[in-house]
């Protein structure tokens, strides 16, 4: 390990060790702070500063005394909210994929992909294997176009500005063919997938709701493309909508189709 890297690793450490320490205390100053970490009052100086920067910590004006800041609140409500929708979603996930004996999977928009937080896999003998952790592009995956059917204009626009890569034969890379699909996504509620990630994949998803009507997941079923034939699309399109209204009713959206 290089220095720099193993002096970043020492760095992250005094900065959880920090955290520790003003949680259980209360509120610490930097001379005390610096004592429990065992460095110096400027180096605990630095790094509380750094922590305040990022709303982990706030000083108290007065005392000049650090507690832990709203930051950390922020951070835990977005781990509890993914937690909440996993939880929210699983029966309904379980569901679905007894019912259509297909993979089901709940993916959500993270660092302009969609990471997938949980699968159910249907009773099919042959399925499309672990989606838990993976991350695909947005343009050629049914969960990626739902979360691009439903973006706001400028985001979408944003985000397809660049060269789209070419991941299999079918991928649509042509702005004007993918928009058509989005359009159409948004009218019938459901968004396919064709050969367009993997060859001889196919699958299709809907989006799931906040309270606030904002897309936050959406929910796919994905098999091979001999089980998931383009006309079993339309089908499992309008289950796989009525699922994922299910989940948004579950956290508080009143639903109106489209």
């Amino acid at each position: 390990m290089s220095d720099e890297v193993r002096g970043g690793v020492q760095s992250v450490t005094r900065a959880l060790q920090a955290l520790e320490l003003i949680a259980e205390a209360g509120e610490l100053g930097v001379t005390d702070l610096g004592r429990r970490l065992g460095v110096h009052k400027a180096t605990a100086s630095r790094l509380a500063a750094t922590l305040a920067g990022g709303g982990l910590v706030e000083r108290d004006p007065v005392s000049d005394r650090y507690r832990l800041g709203f930051g950390l609140i922020r951070l835990a409500g977005t781990a509890m909210a993914s937690l909440d929708l996993v939880r929210t979603s699983r029966p309904v996930l379980e569901d679905l994929a007894e019912r259509t004996r297909e993979s089901v999977t709940l993916g959500v928009f993270s660092n302009d992909e969609v990471i997938y937080v949980d699968q159910v896999s249907g009773p099919s003998l042959i399925v499309s294997g672990n989606w838990i952790g993976r991350r695909t592009p947005l343009h050629c995956s049914a969960s990626g176009k739902v979360f691009l059917a439903w973006l706001a204009p400028d985001k979408r626009d944003q985000l397809l500005a660049g060269p789209l890569e070419v991941i299999t034969p079918r991928t649509v890379t042509d702005l004007a063919s993918l928009h058509q699909q989005l359009v159409e996504a948004r009218i019938r509620g459901y968004a396919t997938l064709q050969d367009e990630l993997e060859e001889g994949l196919n699958a299709v998803a809907a989006p799931v709701r906040r309270a606030s009507g904002e897309v936050m997941a959406a929910i796919a079923v994905s098999g091979p493309s001999f089980r998931v034939r383009p006309v079993d699309l339309p089908r499992l399109g309008r289950v796989t909508v009525d699922a994922a209204m299910a989940v948004s009713r579950r956290l508080g959206h009143a639903v109106r189709p489209g």
